[in-house]
C-alpha cells in the first residue's frame, strides 16, 4: 500500500513560521469588543490580537 503525501507549500518561507495548533473560543460581548477595538487601534488582525495577549501572560 503507497502512502498519499500532502504537497509542499508553495511560497516564501516566513521568519516566523505559525505552527498548525488551531483553537477555537467563545467570547462574550465585553472580550470580544475589547479585542475587536484593540485590533481596529493597532491595525492587526484578531489572531495576531491574540497572540500579543498569550505573549503578555508570559512576562507575567
Amino acid at each position: 500500500m503507497r502512502k498519499i503525501e500532502a504537497p509542499k507549500k508553495i511560497g516564501r518561507p516566513t521568519n516566523n513560521p505559525k505552527s498548525t495548533d488551531r483553537i477555537t473560543v467563545r467570547l462574550d460581548n465585553e472580550c470580544s469588543s475589547i479585542l475587536e477595538e484593540y485590533c481596529k487601534k493597532e491595525k492587526i488582525e484578531k489572531s495576531e490580537g491574540i497572540r500579543r495577549g498569550i505573549k503578555l501572560l508570559k512576562n507575567k
